[in-house]
């Protein structure tokens, strides 16, 4: 009957069912052999593994053994099977690079470390933030080292950061810009960067907004932040800046745009500021140079010659202006570069006084600061021009062994000693007491009166001498010291002999001088004793640097046939 069903219906129904499922399964695994029949071998058909193909690929899985590279390894199994082929994870040290699914042989023949697992398994190959400048890379800690190195800056790799998002915003966390934010009832700004701005909003619990590279007196923020005539100096800057009414830096500061209010909306360099041409204590710009002499400074009227237009800052000169007379006048000529140095014209010290003593001067940041080199003249000042700059330094005086030379080239070797070449007189005497004298040679010898010795005019033997050319100083009140001991290297004796006749003594006549004639006062002795004395160091007759006199009574004390001095 139509519209009843049997049981044999159903189960016809079913089993009918059945088959098309059964029918429909091996049709469905039919296309699928026809698609992947490129992949599949034939019955009894075997797959190879190469190590390396002849094509030059690694660990391939090829149905042909004769594509493998006869000079690597070929096992019947798939690749996966095999050890030399099983994937990891390839380490470049150098680089700090971690390359996944890379099998061993690969790895060790781009001479890299291989490892088993996945990157994130291996400490080497986990990822951090890498901070360059304003710039960020979220990488491995050797590869933030080796970036780094190649802009020659410091490393700064933060392993705490394990997002890339998360160090990408901490890349721009130290740009500066204006931050947003209610206080008491009224939208106010501060200039800060993004990463203190986050901060406010999360110590005070309100919402914040930054404004990348916009100022807080920008009108379109609309704050209680405004224009302003003030200026202001900041730490680690050379140039002058505006402040708004809140107090925040602005740009550098331009008398001529005071009034724009577009000067006070963005932030601008300092390439598009005003230019000071190489001239400071300019009274409209603010734009100071370092390197070009100038740094921002409070306008002071008796050091700068302009004053500023606007607020109470100015571009100061550095140069310095300097009294070497002492005279309380300050010519243009006795100005210094800063950073040049130069030795003081302190009192006596060309003369080598007593209490003298040499000084280097340093010309920075506008101001002068005296260094004085070691007492005693231990140490002179040495100064030298390089392109019309001055450089100076306290050097040691080589005086030492000056009277142990016994010729002028040796003496005066400046590489070896700082000593001068006196004629006149000796220090160097034989076991006699006679002093030594010049042969022909320029060397002192004993006086053995022989013909190759130096005679002068007078066919007198010429004398000479080493001494210091900066004599040094010496505690003279301490009978211990070293003052009797060089003092005494320039100790000599001259004899004067007198004649007269038995009439001339009767008569009551004076003798009269015949020898050494020389040594009589005021002679050519007594100068270049005096040239030598002085210059074994405080010693002799001399004023000292305060220009007092020592004893010059030496005449009176003068008694007859010789004198020692």
């Amino acid at each position: 009957m139509k519209g009843i069903l049997t049981k044999t219906d159903d189960i016809e129904r079913i089993m009918n069912k059945k088959v098309f499922f059964i029918f429909g399964m091996f049709l469905l695994f039919g296309i699928l052999i026809i698609l992947n029949s490129d992949k599949i071998s034939g019955v009894g058909e075997v797959s190879y593994c190469c190590e390396k193909t002849t094509e030059g690929a690694w660990c391939q899985n090829v149905n042909d053994a004769s594509k493998c590279n006869e000079d690597f390894r070929t096992v019947p199994t798939s690749c996966e099977a095999t050890s030399y082929c099983k994937m990891g994870t390839c380490i470049d040290n150098s680089e700090g690079v971690c390359m996944e699914n890379t099998p061993e042989r690969v790895c060790s023949q781009e001479k890299g470390i291989w490892q088993e697992g996945k990157p994130y398994e291996i400490p080497q190959c986990q990822l951090g933030c890498c901070l360059i400048g304003e710039q960020a890379a979220f990488t491995t800690q050797t590869r933030c080292k080796k970036i780094s190195s190649l802009y020659g800056l410091e490393t700064n790799y933060r392993a705490d950061i394990t997002d890339e998002v998360q160090c990408i915003e901490s890349a721009t966390a130290n740009v500066k810009g204006a931050c947003v934010f209610d206080k008491d009832f009224e939208k106010t700004c501060k200039f800060i960067t993004k990463r203190e701005c986050r901060d406010i909003g999360t110590t005070s619990g309100n919402e914040t907004e930054f404004y990348d590279g916009f100022l807080c007196s920008a009108e379109q923020l609309g704050t209680n932040c405004g224009a302003s005539k003030k200026t202001t100096c900041v730490e680690e800057r050379d140039e002058v800046y505006f402040v708004d009414t809140c107090g925040n830096l602005a740009n550098i500061y331009d008398a001529g745009k005071v009034d724009e209010p577009a000067y006070w909306n963005e932030v601008v360099s300092k390439e598009e500021s005003c230019s000071l041409n190489l001239k400071n204590n300019e009274a409209s710009c603010g734009s100071c140079d370092y390197y070009a002499g100038s740094t921002c400074k409070l306008y002071k009227a008796e050091e700068d010659s302009t004053r500023p237009k606007y607020g109470d800052n100015i571009c100061r000169d550095l140069n310095c202006k300097y009294d070497n007379n002492n005279d309380g006048k300050i010519s243009n000529d006795e100005t210094f570069q800063h950073g040049e140095t130069w030795c003081g014209n302190s009192p006596g010290v060309d003369e080598n006084l007593p209490g003298s003593r040499d000084f280097r001067l340093v010309c920075y940041n506008n101001e002068i600061t005296i260094e004085p080199c070691a007492e005693f003249r231990q140490e002179i000042c040495v100064q030298s021009n390089i392109s019309s700059f001055k450089t100076a330094a306290c050097r040691v005086n080589k005086w030492q062994d000056c009277s142990l030379q016994d010729n002028e080239a040796d003496c005066t070797n400046e590489d070896s000693r700082d000593c001068k070449w006196i004629v006149g007189i000796s220090i160097l005497k034989d076991e006699n007491g006679n002093p030594f004298v010049l042969n022909n040679d320029g060397n002192l010898v004993r006086n053995n009166g022989t013909s190759q010795l130096v005679k002068d005019s007078n066919g007198k033997y010429i004398q000479a001498s080493c001494a210091p050319k900066y004599a040094p100083g010496f505690d003279f009140w301490n009978s211990e010291g070293d003052a009797q001991t060089s003092c005494a290297f320039a100790n000599s004796m001259c004899i004067i002999t007198y004649d007269r006749s038995i009439s001339e003594a009767t008569s009551g006549k004076p003798r009269k001088p015949t020898e050494n004639l020389e040594c009589l006062p005021g002679g050519s002795w007594q100068s270049n004793l005096t040239n030598l004395c002085v210059s074994f160091g405080d010693c002799g007759v001399k004023k000292n640097y305060l220009d007092f006199d020592g004893s010059n009574n030496w005449e009176d004390s003068f008694s007859g046939e010789g004198y020692d001095s």
